[in-house]
């Protein structure tokens, strides 16, 4: 026998990853967890009847020789299913794209890309075999995807991802069905707690990094926390959010991270916690832990966990091409041509940084035959500037809500660097 497992707590993604699988492998068997993701329930209740999968418990005293495993290298995430088949000694094979995770799975043979979703790797294979899908499995299988990838958003979607997409869109995938199941708050109680919690929440800087914090309690748990905190990241637009639940009943505190760097890896911070999952999403649950000294605990071991963030100083350009606020109009233009640039901070006699000067104010002065007036006449007098420790988030204030195209750096009027609405952009695209 051959079976087709996900990781505990199945998402949509490895619904999607399980349900292409069974044309990869006609004769096996899908198995699914006892816990499924909230955000996952709705399209599994659906689609019950056409997933087939069994449960995890049937497993016992099953002769499995085969096992293949969906979205996750971890022997930890698979457990329930290799338990119930203590005696196994087959083959394992692993479909998952978590790239930068370590597989604890001994002996298994590992497919993996760096895709956006796990379901792609499974789509694109079935693409190049020219296989035919069932709409609904299309269905299924391009849900994964656009939850895995949010909607196409997160950062390590690539091209190949959208072409299993185009191609699950021609095997009749229903994206009026797909939206339906990307709904984050379906329930009532969702929202209303959704609300609640936007009410209670702590806003932080801690080395550099813009956090949100906050500890809800409540009586008992409810499905769909997690949908409820994604939510709310998506709102508050943070780079990374926690949220403590206290379950007074089960007297136990749950926690729930999202991160959108790189340098907050939240799955890392959980893990003094006994906290898992992925770089950006994770969780952790502290049993017989609950109430406020669980949550001043956790605020003290997030500011040892940080890594500062990335600020101004350390992107800038140190080499600076300035102006002369004596310097004559027809100067400061001769000047930018020569250099390429469409501005350049503007130095009084004393270096200090009095203005910026740039073709658009050139041309006002061209307009009015004014160009042998001096730079001081027509220089933008209200500078943006910024301090060398402000952070990446700090900088998207000037270029986004100011619309500024340079902000020098500078200490006590003195200009220390400059920074472009290019190199902003630029670091958006490598970090």
């Amino acid at each position: 026998m051959t079976i087709l497992v996900g990781h505990t707590n199945m998402d949509l993604d490895c619904f999607g990853s399980l349900t292409l699988g069974k044309y990869l492998f006609p004769e096996a068997v899908g198995v699914k967890s006892r816990l499924i993701h909230p955000v996952a329930k709705a399209l599994y209740n659906l689609y019950k009847n056409q997933l087939n999968l069994m449960s995890s418990r049937d497993l016992k005293d099953q002769t499995v020789e085969k096992v293949i495993v969906f979205d996750t290298r971890s022997q930890n995430r698979i457990r329930e299913y290799m338990d119930m088949i203590p005696d196994f000694k087959g083959e394992i094979v692993i479909y998952d794209h978590h790239i930068n995770d370590s597989s604890d799975i001994k002996g298994a043979e590992v497919h993996s890309e760096p895709y956006g979703s796990n379901t792609t790797i499974l789509a694109l294979e079935l693409m190049e075999k020219d296989t035919a899908l069932d709409p609904v499995d299309a269905t299924i299988a391009l849900t994964g995807i656009f939850a895995d990838t949010g909607n196409f958003t997160h950062e390590n979607v690539c091209i190949e991802d959208f072409r299993a997409s185009s191609w699950l869109m021609s095997q009749g995938a229903n994206m009026k069905l797909i939206s339906q199941f990307l709904k984050p708050l379906k329930q009532d109680y969702q929202i209303s707690l959704f609300h609640q919690v936007l009410n209670r929440l702590v806003y932080k800087k801690i080395h550099g990094h813009s956090i949100i914090l906050s500890y809800f309690e409540m009586k008992d748990q409810v499905s769909g926390l997690a949908s409820i905190v994604e939510k709310v990241f998506e709102v508050e637009n943070a780079d990374a959010i926690f949220i403590l639940f206290g379950l007074e009943k089960a007297k136990k505190t749950l926690i729930i991270g999202r991160s959108q760097k790189e340098r907050i890896d939240v799955s890392s911070i959980l893990a003094p916690f006994g906290g898992g999952g992925h770089t950006r999403a994770a969780s952790a649950q502290l049993k017989g832990e609950w109430g406020d000294d669980v949550y001043n605990r956790f605020t003290t071991s997030l500011r040892q966990s940080l890594r500062p963030a990335i600020t101004a100083g350390d992107i800038m350009t140190r080499d600076v091409l300035v102006m002369h606020h004596e310097w004559s109009v027809l100067e400061a233009s001769l000047f930018l041509e020569k250099v390429g640039h469409t501005g350049a901070p503007v130095l009084n006699d004393r270096d200090e940084i009095v203005g910026f000067m740039t073709l658009r104010d050139i041309s006002k002065a061209r307009r009015s035959k004014q160009m042998k007036a001096p730079v001081k006449s027509y220089m933008t007098q209200k500078v943006y500037s910024c301090n060398k420790s402000d952070s990446i988030k700090d900088l998207e204030l000037f270029f986004v809500k100011y619309n500024v195209g340079h902000v020098p750096v500078v200490k006590d009027k003195t200009i220390l660097g400059i920074l472009t609405r290019t190199d902003y952009l630029n670091h958006l695209e490598l970090r």
